[in-house]
């Protein structure tokens, strides 16, 4: 027998209206790479040998742009070069510049902002994988040419180059280990760095091309963290590169640049020089290394016009939602706030765009498309979202970074009106200022509790809320309930690790604002779930994180020695090393806080307990 079947039936209009995405209006200024642009040119010719002049002409025309056009302003540089030199304009600019440098110094990034290099290490660590991984690795074997070739063959010899690359000139290397893969994108910033200096500007251009093709590749999803943060290493140090390399061409009479410089102090040459990598870059045909590429110099057009960077930013913004994957696009954007912290912290403008138009493909997270290959990489979805973490942390970083209230709130409540929005909670309270987290901690809560459970755990809610309410106070008349809603989830925890990692974080909570019978109920549950199956044997660092914490908030002597689960809980720490480690802390506390004698016998006892297995160690 057989069995027909019948396609079903589909509304594509209402289908479309449902998935398209919510459109927000984008102000670009004029510019626009199609746009028709009216061009016009003041030509003044000077006076020749013979004496004789002639007048000023000027003429106009309209045609259509072509994109490597743009980054002129629709002007070649011969005109640009012009009008840089008139003296209306150039008093005109430097007027502006003086007022934008000082705006720019009130805004600059301070020590009080977390860096990107302190998030490193941390990433590295954490995002790991056992499985086998590929690269693609290219043939980098420089062409010869003859000395006597002209400049438009040594022009056409190196775009043939590049398009070698993007044509079949590599080879994928596959079945790596981790520190296979590691060592090998070690080995192409080497690489990098030995044709910079072997002055083969073009083989370095590949290198970073191919590396920036890398992050298109999220076939092993878990290490995608991990691999972000070795490429952008490479493409951080071929921006430096080329950034001092144009910088070394304005040194004119040994003199060089002051660092607030205008771009009516950069010579022709340097000009010229860093149009060309724009150029180059412009003509990469991939959007993910054509996007890093250009990032990576996006400092560079400082040396073009003094709105190179704030026209640029925002252009960039847009070029990331042709990017279909949302964890690698929303890795772009992390890359791209990273770069621009440190060449334009002041517009924080295009910061926000960026991160708002992340929240209008949230919900691409939660798609089919995004469902499938989860289930080919047998990856669960709570582990999927947390490779999120890393990039959302750092892009509400940069912009809650001296951000107004105002914006703060309004981010909050954008991220309210999303659905299973576990993810996005979690990195503002990670990024927020702690004092602003604090102050709303019973709506925090609020918003905790309406989290589904399956896509971002609760606990890990609750130790984010706990690490900002060790560091700033929330309202007097919330706290006990804070701790009773905290405490609610916390001691439900199955997992020893997950439980340990989240009362570490409360028991300085609770230290801070409550008496000693809240603290001893603290440690009793933590006795409690630590016991069984000697489960504290794999949480030293975290117990001895408790202990330094009730000693801290807890030098009186008298009462800390009557708190009942004390003594109990150093019998947790077995290992006769760690043991030693926390009795030491014990007594340093002791020594610095107990200014006068003291005859107290529950004191003199637990002391001697404590220096016994100090000395019995020795």
């Amino acid at each position: 027998s057989c069995f027909l079947r019948h396609a079903r039936s589909r509304n594509y209009v209402s289908e479309s209206e449902v998935c398209k995405l919510e459109s927000v209006p984008l102000d670009f200024g004029d510019y626009h790479p199609l746009k028709p642009i009216t061009v016009t040119e003041s030509k003044t010719k000077k006076m020749n040998r013979k004496g004789s002049t002639s007048s000023t002409s000027s003429s106009s025309s309209s045609s259509m742009m072509d994109p490597l056009s743009s980054v002129l302003d629709g002007t070649d540089p011969l005109s640009l070069f012009a009008a840089a030199a008139d003296p209306v304009t150039t008093t005109a600019t430097m007027d502006s510049t003086r007022k934008k440098r000082d705006k720019d110094d009130s805004s600059a990034v301070g020590n009080d902002f977390e860096p990107w290099s302190s998030k490193r290490g941390e990433i590295l660590a954490r995002y790991t994988t056992t499985e086998k991984l590929s690269i693609v690795s290219g043939s980098f074997s420089r062409k010869a040419t003859t000395t006597g070739s002209a400049v438009s063959e040594k022009v056409r010899t190196r775009l043939e180059e590049l398009d070698d690359l993007e044509e079949g000139s590599q080879k994928e290397l596959l079945n790596l280990t981790q520190q296979d893969y590691m060592n090998r994108i070690e080995e192409l910033n080497q690489s990098l760095k030995d044709a910079w200096s072997s002055d083969q500007k073009v083989k370095a251009l590949k290198i970073v091309i191919q590396c920036s093709k890398l992050l298109s590749d999220t076939t092993v999803i878990q290490f995608y963290p991990s691999k972000f943060v070795l490429i952008t290493d490479i493409l951080d140090t071929f921006g430096k590169l080329v950034y001092e390399r144009i910088l070394s061409m304005c040194v004119d009479n040994r003199l060089s640049l002051p660092d607030n410089f205008s771009p009516e102090s950069v010579n022709d040459t340097a000009k010229e020089t860093c149009l060309n990598w724009f150029f180059k870059i412009a003509s990469i045909r991939e959007l993910i290394p054509r996007f890093y590429v250009e990032a990576a110099i996006l400092k560079c057009n400082k040396f073009l016009s003094k709105m190179g960077i704030s026209e640029c930013l925002p252009r960039l913004t847009s070029m990331i939602r042709g990017i279909g994957d949302p964890l690698v696009a929303v890795y772009a954007r992390a890359y791209l706030c990273r770069v621009g912290m440190e060449v334009a912290p002041q517009l924080k403008e295009s910061l926000n765009k960026n991160f708002f138009d992340f929240l209008l493909t949230f919900k691409q997270i939660h798609g089919d498309t995004v469902q499938n290959q989860l289930v080919v990489q047998c990856v669960e979805i709570p582990l999927y979202l947390t490779l999120y973490s890393p990039a959302i942390d750092w892009i509400l970083q940069c912009i809650a970074y001296r951000a107004p209230e105002v914006l703060l709130t309004e981010m909050m409540e954008r991220c309210k009106k999303l659905g299973n929005n576990a993810l996005l909670l979690n990195s503002v309270m990670s990024a927020f200022r702690a004092e602003f987290i604090a102050a709303r901690s019973m709506d925090f809560i609020g918003m905790i509790k309406e989290c589904d459970e399956s896509g971002f755990p609760k606990h890990l809610l609750f130790r984010s809320l706990g690490l900002n309410l060790a560091l700033a106070d929330p309202p007097e008349n919330d706290r006990h309930q804070i701790l009773n809603e905290a405490w609610k989830v916390i001691t439900k925890l199955k997992n020893p690790q997950d439980y340990i990692n989240c009362a570490e974080v409360w028991v300085e909570y609770t230290c801070r604002h409550f008496t000693k019978r809240e603290v001893n109920t603290v440690l009793a549950d933590v006795i409690k779930h630590m016991t069984p199956d000697r489960a504290f044997e794999d949480a030293y660092p975290q117990l001895q994180s408790i202990i330094q914490k009730v000693i801290s908030y807890i030098y009186d002597f008298s009462l800390l020695f009557s708190v009942e689960k004390f003594l109990p809980f150093l019998d947790m720490f077995q290992k006769e090393s760690v043991r030693v480690e926390v009795c030491k802390c014990i007594m340093e506390s002791f020594i610095k806080h107990q200014q006068e004698s003291t005859k107290d016998p529950v004191i003199l006892n637990a002391l001697l307990h404590v220096c016994k297995t100090m000395h019995d160690s020795v």
